[in-house]
This record gives structure tokens, C-alpha cells and sequence, in this order.
């Protein structure tokens, strides 16, 4: 399903279609250093060799691809060292737009052309991450630099090499794909300007915008091609605002020609008119039913998380049509008739390329992708593809990874039991701890790491520093970890917690760490000196650096200067002698796996300057602890998955599995991060105070 070329009008081209035609290329290689086409006019392909500078580095151009989109496809490599890219090569003729124009687009392709996580963490939500956008300071183009994976199959492709999907590989399609819209359209990104934006919508989905990449054991598909800068040169794009349901219409149209084979660009009507004609609408009643609310003929949906929800429940085409009434809630038959009308005309202007621009602001929803319990595989033996062999992989000596390998569970420790998790592979996987200097610089502590794996001399490593992920790296969550800030429970004499309400802010928490604040009083509590304590772990210190100090230098040196670190159990210790002796000033912070399980110390919760504050313990009954929780009582308090989950806790953050992203090296990382995502692994990781992906159950037993 090629788009129509807009340049066709202005350059005539004999295959109507210069964005595509081999003649510039031709041209290139038959004129060396020719800048137009022969035939028509039009701007050659780049040089061979020719090297783009960015504010990120400088990329050279390897050789020509082919065009997709509104763009040109090269692959390249990054100079500095010699990793490889896509750039995206994008044009402004003169033909087509006037100076100014040009002047103004290319300016809007620098603000906005990428999307990163506000927060910073490192989340593969599948959409093609932006390395650099660039204007030509002396040419009429622009260059998107991506990642490898840019040059995957487009579905066009696909279905031309394939032919057309099933059903269940159509439902495939239609889950991940939704797991990426609820990400985009609920989420906060930041802008290469700095600017930051809550709430994306695609704007262009359809089938030369998404990619299928494959492994041996299943596929996966990509979102590129925003439409917010990919129609910055459609010559005939005026600025429309985007709703996120319109990438849910986009979506059906795409899953209808995913199943029928058709990627030819047919009008809505003419799509539908085929589709409810053709033999496989029949096939799978359920998923019909489910593609008629997408494209909103019968009763849409709110959001891609509640269409995602309905598709997850959709029963299989084998299974009895019965329950079709139950997914498509009725509505009265002139509404419908309705509905579908007003959709084919929306429909139509959106598929013939009419602009999508900024998205409206839907409701936040939990960070993508969290999974139920139930959708994870059951153990470790459900994972496919581990290599007999024995591989070495690393984390912080003294972070949280290497605490809870020690962690006694049913059948040994953590480390034993993933060593060699599957009896019939001989799989081993040997841990080792990386040393790092107590106080760590800001990107000190995982250096060491990120070289070590860079280098072969570790297959991967576990860790939640992910600051400055070097880009030949991966990174894949496997759970979430924390900051703990903890006081001494109340007691008759100062009730600390109580004084605080059980909170305390960020701004108050890091001016007790610089010096600022030294008696409680100035915070509401009894005249009692501050007595500060930091553990000795680096990645908790980093952490509290990044998290609370925003890396600040001046705040650091300050925080440094304070108090020299302290054993956690050593500053528990003090803290009950000095609680029996009703004195007790003490503050410290720990990571969650050392501290949550204890009754020593009451954890605070923590709120950010303009909201209210988050506690990630909760009692049995679900409800967040309060000052009066007797924190000894069994059951003991738990951590509130949904406040990491959803990125609320402000001290929270993930744990990630950090492993190349060169195919030719060993794939043990990813399987790794595969083995401990599944309800196997979530339950081990639980079970030793570290906080899983999704709520398990109770009964939970690793």
C-alpha cells in the first residue's frame, strides 16, 4: 500500500512516482556528483560515503535502501565508532516548497522529530527510537538517524513476500500493536527541544509504518513514521489536530488488509464492501466483530487499553459464536447506521493523507508493557532457545542484584536456582560482582558494566544504573527496584512519623540531605536534631543522586560533606537503641530489598512538589500503611506493585537486563530477561523483595 507520491505535480516523472523512481539514483551513478535527476528534475540519491554532521556525532552514508514514506532509507554508520544506523533522508525541492517554507519545516523536524520517556528510563515500547534529527544547513533536507531495526520488512512487504496473515497471527499483530498506542497515547515524552508532551497519537498508521521483525520463535512488530514530522513534506499537508482514535480506525483498516492479503489502497467503503464479502470474515466471527468497533461501525472503543483489554478476552474462532453479543454492546440500529457513515467519511480523509498532528490528552495509563500474570509463560521450560553453554554475566558488587542472589529460598538460594534453570539444557549462567567506588560520579558505577559487556568479557549484566545506555546495548526490565527513606516508628516521646503525617517531599528530603534543614522542628516534629545516615550501597547513593539531588553538583558535593556511609543494619541497629532511649533523629534511605521487610524503621512516603504522596507499602487489605501500622504485625506490609508499575513512586525505578544488540553475539541476555519473565521468574523475584512487573498471586511460591 505505496502512498501517492505529492511530488508527481511538480515533477514528471515517467513512473509518477520520483520519491521512488530509480532514475535519481541511476543518474548519480552514471554523473558522479550530480544533484538532480536526469529526467525530471528531481534531487538525486545521497553520495556514497557523503557524511552528515549533528550535534550527536557525524554519519556517513554506506549505501541506498529505498523510500518508505514520505522519506529515503540509507544505511549508515555512526563515525565516532563505527556503529551502524539508518538515516532517513527527507526532502524539501524548491519545486515544491519556497524558502520560507522550507526554512519553517525543517525548524519543526529539529524540535520534534523523536520521542524519549520524560522520566528517562530505557523502555523497548516498540516504536523505532529517533537517534538524531538534523536539517541540512545548506541543502533542502532533513535526516532522521535511526536504529538497525528501521530497516526491518514494512507490512507492505510482508504481505507480498507472505501473503496474507490467519487470524491468530492477525490478533498478534492487533495486541502489540495496541500495547504500543496505549503507551504513546498516555505517556510523557520529551522532545529533542526539551519539550515536554503527555499523550502522542501515531497519526499515520498503515501498512508502510509499521515493521515485522522475526526470530526463530515468534515475531514482532514496530510503530516509525510519526505522522507529526512525517507530513512536514507531504507538499499537501495542512495541520490537522490528532485524536488517538483515529490510530484505532487506522488499525482496523491495517488488521483488514493483514487478513485478506489486500495492500492496495482502497477506499473505506470499497475495504469494508470486500471485507464482509470475503470468505475469512466468516472464519473468526470474534475478531470480525472486534475490527467493526475498531473502525467504529459498531460501538467503538474508548482507548487502546480497553480495546486491548477486549481483545485479550476474545474468544477464538473455534470457539462457540455465542459470546459475539457480549463484545460489541448494542446499540440501537440508526445510531449504527450512523456511526458507520460518519466513520467512512473520516475514514476517507485519513487514509487519502490528510494531516495528523498533535495529539489530545487521553487518561493516563500504566507504563507499557505490563502484562498479567496469566499472559506470562508458566516456568522456565516454556523459554525456547537457550544455548548449551556457560556464560558469565555481571552486576554491582554491592547493588541490589548481588543482595538478593544470596536470598535463601525452597531448593536453594537465587543464584542456584538460575544457574542452570532447565534440568535438560546444559545452560549455565555464572554470576560474578563488578566492584565500583563507594560515591559514585554519575555515570562512574556502571561504566565499568556497560564496558565489560561491550567488551565479550561478559555476556550481560543486571543493573538499574541505565544512565547513558551506550547505543550498541540493550536494556530489558525484569522487575522494578527503590529508594526506602525510613525514621524511627512513633514512639511516645517524639512520634516522628506522626509529626510528619508519614511524608515527607523531595524539596524537604533533599534539604535535609544538603544541610539546610538540621532540626526536625523546622518540619513540624519536636526539637530534635537531625541525625542523617546513607548506606553504603553505590547504586543506592547514585540513585538518591539522580532521584533527589537531579545531579546537581553543588547539592552532591554538599550531600557528600554530610556523613560518611553506614552499613544499613548498622543504622537499623542505632536506630532501635536510640527508640528504647526516646532520642531518636535518625534518616537514612536503603534499596527496597534490604529495608522493606523490617519493622525498625518507618518508611515514608514520598511526594513530588506538585502532587500527593506515594507510599509503596501496603497492608494486607491492599490500603498504604499509616503511621499508626504496627509494621511487626503478620502479615507483614507488602510493596504496592501499581505505584512502580505506574511510574507514581518517585524513588522507584527498574531493574534491567543489559546485554548487545549485535546478533552475532551470544543471545544468553535475552534469554535470561525471557526466563525471569515469566510467572517462574516474577515469583522468584518477589519472593526476594524485589517488586515483579505485574502483580502475582498470593499464594505465589517460587
Amino acid at each position: 500500500m505505496h502512498l501517492s507520491d505529492p511530488y508527481s505535480q511538480e515533477y514528471r516523472c515517467s513512473r509518477t512516482a520520483p520519491l521512488r523512481c530509480d532514475q535519481p539514483q541511476k543518474t548519480l551513478q552514471d554523473y558522479k556528483g550530480a544533484r538532480f535527476c536526469m529526467e525530471c528534475g528531481f534531487p538525486t540519491t545521497l553520495s556514497p560515503q557523503r557524511e552528515i554532521k549533528g550535534r550527536r556525532g557525524t554519519y556517513q552514508v554506506k549505501h541506498y535502501l529505498g523510500a518508505r514514506g514520505w522519506g529515503r532509507l540509507y544505511a549508515g554508520m555512526r563515525l565516532s565508532d563505527a556503529q551502524p544506523v539508518v538515516i532517513k533522508e527527507y526532502l524539501l525541492p524548491n519545486r515544491c516548497f519556497n524558502a520560507e517554507e522550507a526554512r519553517q519545516r525543517q525548524e519543526t523536524f529539529v524540535r520534534i522529530a523523536g520521542l524519549s520517556p520524560a522520566d528517562g528510563r530505557i523502555q523497548d515500547f516498540r516504536l523505532i527510537q529517533t537517534l538524531e534529527a538534523i536539517a541540512d544547513p545548506r541543502d533542502e533536507r532533513c535526516y532522521l538517524i535511526t536504529q538497525q531495526k528501521d530497516t526491518a520488512l514494512t507490512l507492505t512487504h510482508y504481505l507480498a513476500t507472505y501473503g496474507a496473515m490467519n487470524a491468530s497471527q492477525v490478533r498478534d499483530v492487533l495486541n502489540q500493536t495496541l500495547q504500543t498506542l496505549q503507551f504513546i497515547h498516555s505517556q510523557k515524552f520529551r522532545r529533542p527541544s526539551g519539550q515536554i508532551d503527555k499523550g502522542i497519537a501515531h497519526g499515520n498508521l498503515n501498512l508502510e509504518s509499521v515493521l515485522f521483525l522475526a526470530d526463530s520463535a515468534q515475531f514482532y512488530v514496530y510503530l516509525c513514521d510519526l505522522a507529526e514530522w512525517e507530513f512536514l513534506f507531504n507538499p499537501g499537508f495542512t495541520s490537522i489536530p490528532s485524536q488517538p482514535a483515529q490510530d484505532l480506525v487506522a488499525l482496523g483498516q491495517l488488521a483488514i488488509n493483514l487478513w485478506t492479503g489486500q495492500s492496495s489502497n482502497l477506499t473505506p467503503e470499497s475495504s469494508l464492501e470486500q471485507f464482509n464479502h470475503h470468505p475469512l470474515a466468516t472464519e473468526d466471527l470474534h475478531l470480525k466483530s472486534f475490527l467493526l468497533r475498531l473502525l467504529r461501525v459498531e460501538a467503538p472503543f474508548e482507548s487502546a487499553e480497553a480495546a486491548r483489554q477486549t481483545l485479550l478476552q476474545l474468544p477464538t474462532g473455534e470457539q462457540n459464536s455465542s459470546h459475539i453479543a457480549d463484545l460489541a454492546p448494542e446499540v440501537p440500529e440508526h445510531t449504527t447506521k450512523k456511526i458507520g457513515l460518519t466513520l467512512l467519511g473520516l475514514l476517507a480523509i485519513f487514509l487519502l493523507g490528510g494531516g495528523l498532528w498533535y495529539a489530545l490528552k487521553p487518561k493516563p495509563s500504566p507504563s507499557y508493557p505490563n502484562v498479567t500474570y496469566n499472559e506470562l509463560l508458566k516456568d522456565f521450560a516454556g523459554v525456547s532457545g537457550l544455548e548449551p553453554n556457560r556464560v558469565t554475566y555481571i552486576s554491582e558488587q554491592n547493588g541490589t542484584w548481588n543482595f538478593v542472589l544470596r536470598y535463601p529460598l525452597p531448593g536453594g538460594t537465587l543464584q542456584e536456582r538460575l544457574n542452570k534453570p532447565q534440568p535438560n539444557v546444559e545452560a549455565y549462567f555464572d554470576y560474578q560482582g563488578i566492584h565500583s567506588e563507594t560515591n559514585p560520579s554519575r555515570n562512574e558505577a556502571q561504566s565499568a558494566l556497560f564496558q565489560a559487556v561491550e567488551d565479550g568479557q561478559a555476556a550481560f549484566a543486571i543493573t538499574s544504573l541505565t544512565n547513558n545506555l551506550p547505543e550498541a546495548l540493550e536494556a530489558i526490565p525484569i522487575a522494578y527496584d527503590g529508594l526506602l527513606v525510613f525514621i524511627p516508628p512513633n514512639d511516645t516521646a517524639q512520634n516522628l512519623p506522626e509529626a510528619l503525617n508519614g511524608q515527607i517531599s523531595l524539596t524537604d528530603l533533599r534539604r535535609l540531605y544538603t544541610g539546610e534543614i538540621t532540626n526536625w522542628q523546622e518540619l513540624g516534629g519536636r526539637d530534635l536534631p537531625v541525625s542523617l545516615r546513607i548506606p553504603t550501597e553505590p547504586e543506592a547513593i547514585h540513585q538518591f543522586q539522580t532521584l533527589v539531588l537531579n545531579n546537581d553538583a553543588g547539592a552532591i558535593a554538599q550531600f557528600r560533606q554530610r556523613v560518611e556511609p553506614q552499613a544499613t543494619v548498622d543504622t537499623l541497629r542505632q536506630m532501635r537503641d536510640e527508640f528504647d532511649a526516646n532520642r531518636s533523629g535518625i534518616v537514612s534511605f536503603s534499596i527496597l530489598s534490604k529495608i522493606w521487610d523490617q519493622c525498625s524503621g518507618y518508611p515514608l512516603a514520598i511526594r513530588k512538589e506538585k502532587g500527593t504522596a506515594v507510599q509503596p507499602l501496603v497492608q494486607a487489605n491492599g490500603t498504604p500503611i499509616q503511621t499508626t501500622t504496627d509494621l511487626c504485625d503478620k502479615p507483614s506490609p507488602q510493596l504496592d506493585v501499581q505505584v512502580f508499575s505506574s511510574e507514581r513512586y518517585p524513588l522507584g525505578y527498574p531493574l534491567v537486563v543489559v546485554y548487545p544488540k549485535d546478533n552475532r553475539r551470544s543471545a544468553a541476555g535475552r534469554k535470561f530477561a525471557e526466563l525471569l519473565q515469566t510467572q517462574q521468574g516474577q515469583c522468584l523475584l518477589h519472593n526476594v523483595g524485589l517488586v515483579p512487573r505485574q502483580p502475582v498471586p498470593e499464594d505465589c511460591r517460587p
